[in-house]
């Protein structure tokens, strides 16, 4: 983050990324909402609706570190994703993946295939592809380091 005017920016952009994947109870958090969880979490750390609003419309740019950590705490990512571009690269990239499984609708897919034996797992696998195959999707392509 480079100057005071990006660092708004940065921040604000992080900040509605982890609002907008992070959705308890399938719905997004609401200003109010994160504030009194990290109220309730560590009652030192001042904080309201209103200021998560400022910070995440670029009006207020330099929160305390330990609203952030907080912060970070509270979405389950690393303090450094507000501080280090290649951090918060990494964990957008993560963000992102993580809300197209949601949107997908994957989700429950996944939770089926927990447990399952490596050969069933093959054969939900061979399944899945026949059915993208039939509906003209394109083949997925899977890392090889993944095993």
């Amino acid at each position: 983050m480079a100057d005071d005017g990006s660092l708004g920016v940065e921040l604000a952009d992080r900040l509605n990324q982890l609002f907008r994947v992070s959705r308890p109870g399938g719905r997004p958090w609401t200003n109010d909402e994160v504030a009194a969880e990290i109220k309730k979490s560590n009652p030192l750390v001042k904080v309201s609706g209103a200021y998560l609003s400022a910070l995440r419309n670029g009006k207020r740019r330099q929160p305390s570190r330990y609203l952030l950590v907080e912060l970070a705490k509270l979405f389950g990512v690393s303090p450094a994703y507000f501080f280090d571009s290649g951090q918060a690269d990494r964990i957008s990239q993560q963000l992102a993946a993580l809300d197209e499984l949601r949107q997908a609708g994957v989700r429950g897919v996944a939770l089926r295939a927990v447990g399952l034996p490596a050969e069933s797992l093959d054969v939900v696998t061979a399944v899945l592809d026949q059915m993208r195959k039939l509906q003209g999707l394109p083949p997925v392509e899977e890392k090889q380091d993944r095993q």
